[in-house]
C-alpha cells in the first residue's frame, strides 16, 4: 500500500538519495533543495511503503507573462521514484495527491513540462493549443496544463516561467 503524506524535515537527506537515484544525478535534488527555501507558496509530498520513503513531488507557483491578473498556477516538478519502485504507481499516487492539494494552495491550474503520453492520464493537455509556451522549441513540445477549475485560463495566454530556482536546472528557462 502507498501512502502519501506532507515532506517533513527528516524526509529531506531520503528526497535527497531519491532524486539523485532517479535521475542519475544531483540536478534535481539541488533543485528541491532550492525550492525549499525559496518557493512560497509550496507543496512537498511524498509516498511511503510500509513505513518507507520511496517518492517524492514538489509543486510550486509559475507566473503567466502576458497574462495580467491571471490565475493562479502551480509548476509540476520535479517528481521522483525510487528506482527500485518504479512502475509500481507510485509515481500516480503522488501526482493524484498533489493534485487533489494545489486548490488547498489557491492554485487554479498546473503546468509541467513532461511526457505527454504519461500526463495524459491525468488530464493534462499539451499547452501550446491552449495559447502557452515555456520559451525553449525544445521544451514547448512538452510543456503540458491542467486546469483544476473550470475555465481557470480561459482570456489568458502567454509565456509560463516556473519559479527562478529552476533557473540552474537542466531544463532551465532562457533568458530573455
Amino acid at each position: 500500500m502507498i501512502a502519501v503524506r506532507a515532506e517533513g524535515d527528516a524526509d529531506h537527506a531520503r528526497v535527497h538519495e531519491i532524486h539523485a537515484a532517479a535521475f542519475g544525478r544531483l540536478d534535481e535534488a539541488e533543485l528541491v533543495e532550492a525550492l525549499r527555501r525559496l518557493a512560497h507558496p509550496r507543496l512537498s509530498l511524498v509516498a511511503e511503503r510500509e513505513g518507507r520513503v520511496v517518492g517524492h513531488v514538489f509543486f510550486s507557483p509559475v507566473a503567466l507573462e502576458g497574462t495580467a491578473g491571471g490565475p493562479a498556477a502551480a509548476g509540476l516538478a520535479p517528481v521522483a521514484v525510487d528506482p527500485a519502485h518504479q512502475g509500481s504507481g507510485v509515481g500516480s499516487a503522488l501526482v493524484r495527491a498533489g493534485l487533489r492539494r494545489c486548490p488547498e494552495r489557491g492554485w487554479r491550474a498546473v503546468f509541467l513540462v513532461g511526457d505527454p503520453d504519461y500526463y495524459a492520464r491525468f488530464g493534462f493537455a499539451l499547452a501550446a493549443p491552449a495559447g502557452f509556451t515555456y520559451g525553449d522549441p525544445h521544451l514547448d513540445p512538452a510543456l503540458q496544463v491542467l486546469e483544476l477549475e473550470r475555465g481557470a485560463l480561459a482570456g489568458h495566454r502567454g509565456r509560463v516561467r516556473f519559479h527562478p530556482a529552476f533557473a540552474g536546472s537542466p531544463t532551465a528557462q532562457p533568458e530573455d
